[in-house]
């Protein structure tokens, strides 16, 4: 599997080094470090809560490990990029300006110390992402990080599900499956799964990888984002191909013939299995509780009900673990705007704005179908999952988007 990963699947085909007569110029000289500091970011947005795992992870240890990550990041990504050349970037202004409220409403230390450590970890972040943004030329480059690392993190849940089945699959989460080698949530395995399932798909119709090597990929991915039963990721999934691929139509017979093909199927299914799909997708509760969005909504309710300062109302409460009176958030909006205020939440809305309108504006292209994909995707997943206001798979997500939306150059000095 290794081998075919490496070799001719998803980093790029049989034409892995970009030197085919159709391959877009590639960056002279990028380092393969690169790709050590993309999985030093994505070891530490892993978290550390989750599912008991097979060997007692205690959580202090697990923090330690991804702050370390982060640390480590960024002090190859500096000394890869000892001159601080960076490219100009809206979506990285943005992101940098996020910071303002971040640091004013945790200042007053009402949220405890804890709110400017996470600070301080977001300005790591995203001071790593500005170093790294020398090296984005509009290619796949990124997107093919971004696929082997989380399919490496699907891996390991995977092998946690073979060493013990009853840790990987417990009745806590409903039989649902969870991370039992690290602790991972359902929604974090069906996020990870349905995005590089997503990616490949892409990689497949732009001639960028051969079918049999996006298979070792997708195959595994979609049996296990069923198996979390993430009604979330399934839709982002579904809704972000159907866009992305719909980006690609008008210029590409491959595309035209794989909507086809997906419609027909999705219909087929639709009906055969309706039964079943019902059943999967309400995951054994009830209409109410389906309904309110298994609790979600009862707690939105409470936090836009809950009095709130001037100051609270225009720059948040300050960073915290996207929770409202013990309970999670579960949406972007509404964790932005708890936390970081109505700045805040303007600001997280410009990003995606902008991203999203650039990426219209592009002529089709594969690298614009994937920015697609992954910007519907987040804007999909938001609804129901926190994270595009701080340190998060979903701000790596929107990275690889604004990589991908980059104006190609044929040499980054």
């Amino acid at each position: 599997m290794d081998r075919a990963l490496t070799r001719e699947g998803l980093p790029g085909g049989p034409d892995t080094e970009g030197t085919g007569p159709a391959a877009a110029p590639r960056p002279s000289g990028t380092p393969k470090l690169v790709g050590v500091v993309w999985g030093l970011l994505i070891l530490n947005t892993l978290g550390s809560a989750g599912a008991k795992t097979i060997v007692p992870l205690p959580r202090s240890l697990i923090q330690m490990i991804t702050m370390g990550a982060l640390v480590a990041a960024f002090a190859l990504a500096l000394a890869l990029n000892l001159r601080l050349r960076v490219r100009p970037s809206a979506f990285l202004f943005l992101l940098t300006l996020l910071l303002v409220p971040s640091v004013l409403s945790s200042a007053d230390l009402d949220s405890g110390f804890g709110a400017l450590f996470r600070c301080a970890r977001l300005a790591l972040f995203v001071g790593t992402l500005w170093l790294l943004s020398h090296w984005w030329d509009g290619s796949a480059t990124l997107v093919r990080h971004h696929i082997r690392l989380y399919f490496a993190v699907l891996a390991s849940v995977a092998a946690g599900l073979l060493i013990s089945p009853g840790a990987a699959m417990p009745e806590l989460y409903g039989g649902r499956l969870v991370g039992a080698l690290w602790p991972l949530t359902p929604p974090q395995i069906g996020q990870y799964a349905a995005v590089i399932t997503g990616l490949t798909v892409l990689l497949v119709l732009g001639r960028r990888t051969d079918r049999v090597s996006a298979a070792v990929v997708v195959v595994p991915a979609l049996v296990l984002l069923a198996l979390t039963h993430t009604r979330t990721a399934t839709l982002g999934l579904l809704i972000g191909l159907m866009l992305a691929i719909g980006s690609l139509v008008l210029t590409s017979a491959a595309a035209r013939r794989f909507f086809a093909w997906a419609v027909l199927c999705v219909t087929v299914a639709a009906v055969a299995f309706n039964s079943a799909l019902q059943a999967w997708f309400l995951r054994g509760q009830s209409q109410e509780n389906f309904s309110n969005l298994t609790g979600r909504a009862k707690v939105w309710d409470a936090l836009l009900a809950a009095p709130r300062t001037a100051s609270e109302q225009l720059l948040g409460a300050g960073l915290g673990d996207k929770s409202f009176g013990g309970l999670p958030i579960d949406n972007s909006w509404l964790a932005v705007y708890h936390e970081q205020g109505l700045t805040g939440a303007v600001i997280v809305a410009a990003m995606v704005a902008v991203l999203g309108g650039v990426a219209l504006l592009r002529p089709p292209s594969l690298p614009r179908a994937c920015a697609i994909f992954l910007i519907s995707y987040c804007a999909i997943a938001s609804y129901t999952e926190a994270g595009l206001g701080d340190a998060s798979p979903y701000l790596l997500h929107l990275t690889v988007a604004a990589s991908l939306l980059t104006a190609r150059t044929s040499e980054v000095p």
